[in-house]
Parts: structure tokens; C-alpha cells; sequence
């Protein structure tokens, strides 16, 4: 979603800014700008559409010179994607330039207060009245101007501020959107994102819940909403922007579907000895996980689809009631949630809006609350009791892929982790599960052999205007999860259903023309998707398979069949999970799409 990027130090700010909110160009946006202090003078340039656009534009103006600047990428909330809507915003006296991520929910009432005291609005924004009131409250000192005014925004927001009376401070602050410090070496950075300050530092300070942050080329000082001090508390990030870059993929989208056996083995590698299992980081008594007696997963979209194929896992071997619950909607019921509750967000970026909210409703009701994320030090993660980190490394397409694949293995070795605390699998049940789980790497290496069959097959029905996705038990939710990948890549309908629903409803869409993707291999409800696929294949549907090698019932049921190795059938969802990406991701090729970054997406959703 929005970027953010700032830099003061002793050298020209345009170049690092430029620089960095290219590093940001995955997240998701639809206009982008930056403001530099020139020579005492508050200068603002910002175009709609993509960076290149600025780019362009820039190159047509007068050289911005300075040394203290701020940069930012927006996706639309209020207001159109236009020039006067796209950040940086100045105040009515254009003392002050901010740039914000988030959305004020009370930004209406603030704005007749300040219409009122004659301040007049350029934008339809929310994040205008944030540089107006900032003004409003300015009394010399920036630091406490921005406190208090932080103080009467409600919502979420993390902002960068640049001061035209204060050459050599920026000010960031943070409610429910992440923001960060980077500490460079006479030189420092605020950033929405760690990839966008990678170049220039990985010394990173992770800014909490209405901490404030005075950024000055010599150092950092941090307050509270109060004005209290508060130790910077830097880590060290581990992986660089190199690691992200397409390596000679054509996208970024087909490397991080390549790089799954990877992202599993380091997910995997070190967590279990075939005998037994390790969470390290986990942080969470033995005691206080066995006794839960409920079991709560919140998530959206892919990280949701996960959660489904876990839930089947925590209730065959660690039998414990378990639910899965859309994060948007979660805290808009009333959901069941005691102490004796274990709720597990499961989230990528450790940022989703969404997901925090319901974490936290979840933990204000009494319950245990674990992460399973691949962001180390994001929101979500220091939000709750516990954490389990997937190794995933950094995802730079917005459609994910090894992130839920390593978020499946952590959840399925968590369930394991369960059953034996809870005594429902013993050590020499847990056995064969954990080795089924260690050769998932090769197994997933293996599939993607399959990437020239499935690009064939992408050609031949890219014009295809829907599409059908069915499975059943462990491999029900990759019917959801190869639906959600073809729309958000392709803008082709699609839906996934659970093999039996077929006979509710669905069979009527079935014709010559109607594509339908069925996960079909081995497992307990092996025979129940076969006669599934007989109920479309009697009516004429065109029948696309993902199936084992060999399989001579469903070869003589389906049109196509795209083979993968055969697994257990717990972990089988993470290899079925490779032609679903392919397919995807071949058909969006075919059709022209802009694969890493489809309309209308974000990366990181940190908006509800």
C-alpha cells in the first residue's frame, strides 16, 4: 500500500529519496511524489500514476537541492489518484509538508475546526488536515507540535513531517501503520518499509504504537504520545534489496514461485530432528499452549486459506476445536473468546490492518495470542504473547506464493507441536509426519517441473471468461486459494468450492467452454473428488487435474492432467499449491497483466 521515505543528512536528499521509493515500487499505488527543503524554501513535486511518471517530470524541473526531504508512493482512500490529491501536502502557509500512510477517521471534524480558524484546503484528503493542524499547533519546538497533534488524530497513520524553519530534522509517528528508523552513519531514514532504507543501512528501529521519532543527521530521539522518552531499540536486518531483485525472472511473481523449495527448507530446517519439534522464538509456555482448549485463526485472503488447510491439521492430530475466521469480519461479530482461547494471526507483512485489529480484540477478550509472520519485528508479531516466524524471505508480488506455502508448513508443525503437548500423538505417530514434512522441499522442487506443461495449458484457455476450482478435505482451501490467484492476476472470474458442493448448485455453470481445475490427488477423499470430477466430466466441463504421477483413473476422466509428486496427504496442499501459482501466473502473462503489481492491489493492507 502507501510508501514512505525520508533522509536527513549531509548529502543531496533527492537521490536517496528517489532511490528508496523505487524500492517501494512493489508495495501497490497510484501516484507518487516528494518534498525537499531547498535553500530555505519548501519545494513539492508529485504526479499521478507510476514512479516513472515523477521520474519524467522531474527531469523537466529545476535541480531540488538539499539535504533533509521526503518521499511517498499513495494508493487512493480519500480522493482520487490526482496531482492535487498525491503527497507530500503542504500547510496553509506551507511551513509544513507531511506525508501519511493510514486514515483518519475524525479528519471531518478537524476540518471545520480549521476552516474555521480560516485554514483553506487544496485537496480531498484526509492527510491535508494533519499539515494544517500541525501548523495550527506550532509554537518553535517540531517534536511537540507533532505530538500533539498526533494526540487528536483518530484512525491509523504513520507520517514523516519536514519543518521549513528546521533544516536538518524530520519527525515520523506512528497509530496502527508501520514506520521505521533507519540509522545510517551520519545520516538517518524514515521508512514505511525496511527494502526502501536496505541500500543505505540495515540498522533498523521499529517505531511502536504512538512513539514519535525526532530524526537528525548525529541521531534519533524517540517520545511517547506523552512526551516521555523512550529508548530506540535497533536490530540488525539480516537479508538485502539484492535478495529481492528478479535475478532474470521475467517477474518477480515467477521467482518467488522458483524460490519455494528454498523458503521451505529454511521454514522447516532446524524446527524438527524427525523426532521432535523446536520454536525457539515462540516464547510461549509449554503449559499455557497445552491448555488452551479452543483454537482461533485470524487472517485474509491467502493468509486465510492457509489458516482453512491448518484447521484440518489442529483437529485430526492435535483434536482441538479450531476455527478460522476472516480478520475483516471478526471483530464486527461477537465472537466466543476466553481464556482458555489460543488465536493465531497469520500474516505476511505483520502489518495487515485487518489482522491487528482482530489480535487485538482477540487478546482484549482474554485470549493467548501467537503470530505466525515472515516480517521479523513488524506490528503484528509484538503484538501478540508468542511468534513464529516463516523464513520466506522477502515477497515482492503482490499475488503471494511462498509465503503461504512456508505459513502452511509452520502451521502444520505447530498443530503437530499441539497433538504431542496435548498427548494425542505420540512420538512414534508424530514420526513419519515430521519426515513427510522435511521432504516437502524436494517434492515442491519436483512440481515445478511442471511450469512448461501448465504454461502450454495457460495459452490454450487464457480467453476463457471463468473458471472452476474444487477440492476437497486438506486441498479444499487450494480450490480457494487457485480461484483468488487466477482473479487477482488475471481479472478472470473464478471460484473455488469444495468438491461436494458441485451437486448444491454449481454443476449448473458446467459446459464445453467451462474450465474446471480439480485437485485430485491421493488422500482420504481420493475417491469422493474422482466422482466429482465424473459429474463434470458426463456434462461436457472441460476438466483441467492436478493429480499423481500415473494416475490412470483420473487420466481417464480429465482432459489435462499436471502431475506433482506424491506426499502425505497433510502436506500434499503445499505442492499442489505450484501449478495453481503457474497457472495463474500464465494466463495473467498471456493476457498482457501487469503480474507484480495487479489493478487495484496492494501488498501490504494497512488500511481496513
Amino acid at each position: 500500500m502507501c510508501g514512505i521515505i525520508g533522509y536527513v543528512g549531509p548529502g543531496p536528499a533527492t537521490p536517496q529519496i528517489l532511490s528508496g521509493l523505487q524500492r517501494l515500487d512493489y508495495r501497490g499505488y497510484d501516484s507518487a511524489g516528494l518534498v525537499v527543503l531547498d535553500h530555505g524554501r519548501i519545494r513539492v513535486e508529485k504526479m499521478p500514476g507510476k514512479l516513472e511518471h515523477l521520474l519524467d517530470h522531474l527531469k523537466k524541473m529545476p535541480e531540488m537541492n538539499g539535504c533533509v526531504g521526503l518521499g511517498h508512493t499513495r494508493w487512493a482512500t480519500h480522493g482520487g489518484p490526482t496531482q492535487r490529491n498525491a503527497h507530500p501536502h503542504l500547510s496553509h502557509r506551507a511551513s509544513v509538508a507531511v506525508v501519511h500512510n493510514g486514515i483518519i477517521e475524525n479528519h471531518e471534524t478537524l476540518r471545520r475546526r480549521l476552516r474555521a480558524r480560516g485554514y483553506r484546503f487544496a485537496s480531498e484528503t484526509d492527510t491535508e488536515v494533519i499539515a494544517h493542524l500541525i501548523e495550527d499547533l506550532y509554537r518553535g519546538n517540531p517534536l511537540e507540535a507533532v505530538r500533539r497533534a498526533v494526540n487528536l488524530l483518530e484512525g491509523s497513520f504513520a507520517i514523516g513531517v519536514l519543518f521549513r524553519d528546521h533544516p536538518d530534522v524530520l519527525i515520523g509517528a506512528r497509530l496502527n501503520s508501520p514506520l521505521l528508523v533507519g540509522l545510517g552513519d551520519g545520516a538517518n531514514y524514515l521508512a514505511s518499509d525496511a527494502p526502501a532504507v536496505l541500500p543505505f543501512t540495515r540498522r533498523v528501529a521499529y517505531l511502536e504504537e504512538r512513539e514519535l521519532a525526532e530524526i537528525r543527521p548525529g541521531g534519533v530521539r524517540v517520545i511517547d504520545a506523552e512526551g516521555r522518552e523512550r529508548p530506540v531499540r535497533p536490530i540488525q536486518i539480516k537479508w538485502d534489496f539484492a535478495s529481492a531483485a528478479k535475478e532474470g525472472y521475467p517477474h518477480f511473481m515467477l521467482k518467488e514461485v522458483f524460490e519455494q523449495p528454498r523458503a521451505l527448507r529454511d521454514t522447516i530446517r532446524g524446527r524438527t530432528n524427525r523426532q521432535d519439534l523446536h520454536f525457539p522464538e515462540l516464547d510461549i509456555p509449554a503449559r499455557r499452549l497445552k491448555a488452551a482448549r479452543r483454537l482461533v485463526i485470524v487472517a485474509c485472503g491467502t493468509a486465510a486459506h492457509a489458516g482453512m488447510v491448518a484447521k484440518y491439521a489442529f483437529e485430526e492430530l492435535a483434536r482441538i476445536p479450531t476455527e478460522v475466521c476472516f480478520a475483516s469480519e471478526f471483530r464486527y461479530g461477537d465472537p466466543v473468546i476466553g481464556r482458555d482461547t489460543l488465536a493465531i494471526a497469520v500474516t505476511q507483512s505483520g502489518e495487515t490492518m485487518d489482522t491487528l485489529c482482530a489480535i487485538r480484540e482477540a487478546k482484549a477478550r482474554g485470549a493467548l495470542t501467537l503470530a505466525v509472520c515472515n516480517v521479523v519485528g513488524a506490528t503484528i508479531p509484538r503484538a501478540c504473547d508468542g511468534v513464529v516466524y516463516t523464513h520466506a524471505g522477502p515477497e515482492i508480488g503482490v499475488a503471494s506464493t511462498k509465503a503461504y506455502t512456508t505459513q502452511i508448513a509452520v502451521l502444520e508443525l505447530l498443530a503437530v507441536r499441539l497433538a504431542r503437548l496435548r498427548g494425542t500423538l505420540s512420538r512414534a505417530e508424530a514420526r513419519p509426519l515430521l519426515r513427510a514434512m522435511e521432504g516437502v522441499p524436494l517434492a515442491v522442487q519436483e512440481a515445478l517441473e511442471c511450469d512448461g506443461h501448465v504454461k502450454r495449458l495457460a495459452r490454450r484457455y487464457s480467453r476463457c471468461r471463468n473458471f472452476m476450482y474444487i477440492g476437497r478435505r486438506y486441498n479444499f482451501p487450494n480450490a480457494y486459494e487457485g480461484a483468488l490467484k487466477l482473479k487477482e492476476l488475471s481479472y478472470i472470474h473464478a471460484e473455488g468450492y469444495g468438491g461436494g458442493e458441485m451437486k448444491h448448485g454449481p454443476l449448473a455453470l458446467v459446459d464445453d467452454t467451462f474450465p474446471t481445475v480439480a485437485v485430485a490427488v491421493r488422500g482420504r477423499a481420493y475417491d469422493k473428488i474422482l466422482s466429482n470430477m465424473k459429474e463434470i466430466e458426463a456434462r461436457g466441463g472441460i476438466l483441467i487435474a492436478i493429480a499423481n504421477p500415473r494416475d490412470a483413473r483420473v487420466k481417464a476422466l480429465a482432459r489435462h492432467v499436471i502431475e506433482v509428486p506424491e506426499t502425505a496427504e497433510m502436506v500434499s496442499p503445499m505442492v499442489t499449491a505450484v501449478p495453481l501459482q503457474l497457472l495463474a501466473y500464465h494466463i495473467a502473462v498471456a493476457l498482457g497483466r501487469d503480474v507484480d503489481k495487479p489493478r487495484n492491489l496492494a501488498k501490504a493492507v494497512t488500511v481496513e
